[in-house]
């Protein structure tokens, strides 16, 4: 007989957590958590790679729904490495006794609606069959690891690891030839800790980023005190933000300044603060004028050529064909630091594309490069990837795949049209990538949660997406976008890393809380843009 749920949640990273407590401790639902890895932490579970490192400040990258947790939890850095956060997420799942409802190893291959009954039925690769009311998604929106089709890596020789499904007993790149492919957050936080460790490092860059120092430190206990007294205001200030951030941005452009009073704001930025405050803390439109970003995007440059002893790896460093911004910003330590030292080289594939992979390395137009290990930072098939893996058909048999063809479609990153009772915590058309990931997560939970509890007060057994509401909200994404600086860069969030991906500008950039206040104006009004029915065919 097959097992019945109220609600089947896929994954069991920060949202997969939160969304099982809400359903089962807060609601009194039942409901199965399914996780693919062999523990809870989503993101964190599989992201091992050497120098793992979150890039938002640990004081507010963690759960707000719960003071006690807060006032308990003390954490040892600004930025914390993936083992601190890992335990983090274990021990919320043990606080909350939430691992009974969690089954690990266990991948989701198929999520299918049943027009008679309006029922899902869920099945595993380990041969679970079970039903619920309710299909959650909570797989992440930087999870699906993107390998690139190289000619030749099957007949590679040496050993070859993607920061994102890292070997958890690590790897020991002693006395090795390493080779890293990418150059994005993942690739700048590795870069520094394999050169150290290395024989010689080459790092295999096609699109040069603009980085920000992270300026980490070890957390004093009068810091943390302080942190700790001032939660609800730190979270209030992120609430109200543009980025989800606890930051207060300039309500100037950055035009208005004179070049000297910007430039010390950008050093103030650089040398004092680090991380995401220089875009998200800084001038109100560095996402939006051009000319304004522009005074950014030459201060780092600045900055790199101060940095990078040799003048031609400084210049082959510095992005100069998009916007400061439009593609994640990277934090790091040290990483343009690190092409000072000798045992690592710079490789332009823009200048000398990679040809293929060979027995023994890795070959470009101009040279061969002896290998013994090579490191994919190479990213991920972002917002969409780990949805499309599964084989999820809504009403009629419509596979979610045929449905987005042609590029993703939503409503408010939460359903979509043809697909009941189907929820996408951080989906796309929704601000997730773009901001502060725990306070995107936390109010999906929380919204799905209460519009279920909405239901079962008026009886409704079916949620969907209207088609008409879908459509507007994709257009107003799409519009959103144009409004901003993101379209001119190729880059994940248009699924631009993904060979035969149609370019849609997936995460909505109007901003954290008008988001937020949009879903909550929507639930004000009658759910504005869903359907309810108490029937279940149509």
């Amino acid at each position: 007989m097959e097992q019945e749920y109220d609600a089947i949640v896929i994954g069991a990273g920060f949202a997969g957590l939160y969304m099982l407590h809400y359903l089962r401790d807060r609601m009194g639902l039942s409901a199965q958590v399914f996780e693919m890895g062999d523990g809870v932490g989503g993101t964190w579970y599989w992201n091992r790679y050497p120098g793992a490192r979150c890039d938002s400040e640990s004081y507010y990258y963690c759960y707000s729904f719960d003071s006690e947790l807060e006032q308990e939890w003390e954490w040892s850095s600004k930025y914390p490495e993936q083992p601190e956060i890992l335990s983090y997420l274990e021990h919320v799942a043990g606080r909350f006794d939430l691992y009974r409802d969690i089954q690990l190893g266990t991948r989701v291959v198929s999520a299918h609606f049943d027009d008679a009954t309006g029922d899902w039925a869920v099945t595993t690769e380990r041969g679970d069959r079970v039903t619920a009311r309710f299909v959650i998604s909570a797989v992440g929106c930087l999870s699906a690891a993107n390998v690139p089709p190289i000619p030749g890596l099957d007949r590679f020789g040496g050993d070859w690891y993607h920061t994102g499904a890292w070997p958890h007993g690590g790897v020991d790149f002693s006395g090795k030839k390493v080779g890293i492919i990418g150059t994005g957050s993942t690739g700048i936080q590795a870069t520094p800790v394999v050169a150290a460790e290395a024989d010689h490092l080459w790092v295999f860059q096609r699109t040069p980023n603009y980085s920000i120092p992270a300026r980490n430190f070890d957390m004093s206990a009068e810091a943390t005190a302080d942190i700790k007294a001032r939660y609800d205001e730190i979270h209030q200030l992120a609430r109200d933000s543009y980025g989800g951030f606890p930051y207060r941005i300039m309500t100037r452009s950055a035009l208005d300044d004179s070049p000297e009073e910007r430039r010390a704001n950008f050093e103030r930025l650089w040398n004092e603060e680090g991380g995401f405050k220089f875009i998200y803390g800084s001038y109100f439109d560095l996402l939006r004028n051009q000319e304004a970003n522009d005074t950014a995007a030459e201060f780092i440059r600045t900055k790199i050529r101060q940095i990078v002893d040799d003048p031609e790896v400084a210049e082959r460093l510095c992005p100069t064909d998009y916007p400061y911004g439009t593609k994640r910003p990277p934090v790091d330590t040290d990483y343009y630091a690190t092409f000072n030292r000798d045992n690592v080289t710079l490789v332009d594939l823009r200048a000398t594309p990679l040809e293929e992979i060979t027995v023994t390395g890795i070959r470009t137009t101009d040279a061969d490069y002896p290998l013994d290990i090579i490191v994919f930072a190479t990213g991920f098939d972002a917002m969409t990837g780990s949805l499309l893996r599964m084989d999820i058909r809504g009403r009629h048999g419509l596979r979610l795949a045929d449905k987005w063809a042609g590029g993703p479609v939503t409503y408010l990153g939460l359903q979509v049209a043809g697909f009941p009772n189907l929820f996408t915590i951080t989906g796309p058309g929704s601000p997730s990538v773009l901001a502060n990931m725990p306070l995107c997560i936390e109010q999906h939970v929380e919204w799905i949660g209460r519009c279920i509890e909405h239901m079962r007060v008026t009886g409704a057994e079916v949620v969907e997406a209207e088609e008409g509401a879908e459509d507007a909200w994709v257009d107003h994404v799409r519009e959103a976008a144009e409004q901003t600086l993101f379209p001119k860069a190729n880059s994940w969030y248009l699924g631009a890393n993904i060979p035969g991906k149609k370019r849609v500008f997936m995460p909505y950039t109007g901003g954290f809380k008008p988001y937020a206040d949009r879903c909550e104006e929507v639930a004000a009004h009658d759910y504005l843009g869903f359907r309810f029915s108490s029937a279940v065919a149509e």
